[in-house]
């Protein structure tokens, strides 16, 4: 992937998640929120050969507004000393994501995109994240921050008057990336996912996104299907903290 790619992919990432605030430092996009989304609340560089010398600033902009400093830094070469200087200033890594892309064409034929398609979430929407399977704290701030994100569509899976799995589509920067994906404890394994990924992948299309991305820790089972799906891993990042 060449540097404009993940420039604008960097971009389209934070603008989905909707901090409450963005500072851009140096070649860097740093992002300040109290949710529990870790893309919204870490800083990350908009090149994979960035260098340290705006790390001070990023550290000074997180301690102004009394927040933990955070980072997600790709495993490339070129991003080697940032990774050395974060450790020296005392920060070590928290989780693995993986970074996934694929042409919209392909999401879209991946399965019958048999879901409801909402400009705006309805409270049925909402009530998936609050499933007894998930933590219900982790899915009321996920709502809120989800339905911030500018411009998105939000997928919904319906059975018999009943909503059963959810997931967000947002579009920026050339791109369509996928969120928020969750299905009710008993219908896993039942297709719902395929159904929302081939929905937003025509919705992708229709918006003229030939690309789509979205990001799945490297842990979850996930992964399997959104191979099957057409995505490919496109980096691996690390959570700082």
């Amino acid at each position: 992937m060449d540097p404009a790619d993940v420039e604008s992919l960097e971009r389209a990432t934070i603008a989905a998640v909707a901090p409450r605030e963005v500072l851009e430092i140096d070649g860097w996009l740093a992002a300040f929120d109290d949710g529990v989304i870790s893309r919204a609340k870490s800083a990350v560089p908009l090149r994979h050969d960035a260098t340290p010398q705006a790390l001070p600033a990023i550290f000074a902009a997180y301690e102004a507004r009394r927040l933990p400093p955070a980072f997600r830094i790709a495993d490339t070469e070129g991003l080697q000393a940032v990774r050395e200087d974060l450790g020296r200033r005392g920060l070590s890594v928290a989780q693995t994501t993986i970074v996934m892309t694929a042409p919209a064409q392909q999401v879209a034929s991946f399965a019958v995109p048999f879901a409801d398609l909402l400009d705006h979430p309805d409270e049925a929407w909402g009530k998936v994240f609050l499933d007894p399977s998930f933590d219900p704290v982790d899915g009321a701030q996920r709502v809120a921050a989800l339905t911030r994100s500018p411009g998105a569509l939000y997928g919904a899976v319906r059975e018999g008057g009943r909503t059963v799995a959810v997931g967000v589509v947002s579009f920026g920067y050339g791109w369509a990336s996928v969120h928020g994906m969750r299905t009710i404890a008993e219908r896993r394994g039942g297709g719902m996912a395929s159904r929302l990924l081939a929905l937003f992948g025509t919705a992708a299309m229709a918006r003229g996104a030939p690309r789509i991305f979205l990001q799945v820790e490297e842990t979850n089972p996930a992964r399997n299907l959104y191979a099957r799906a057409g995505f490919e891993l496109a980096w691996t990042y690390r959570y700082w903290r």
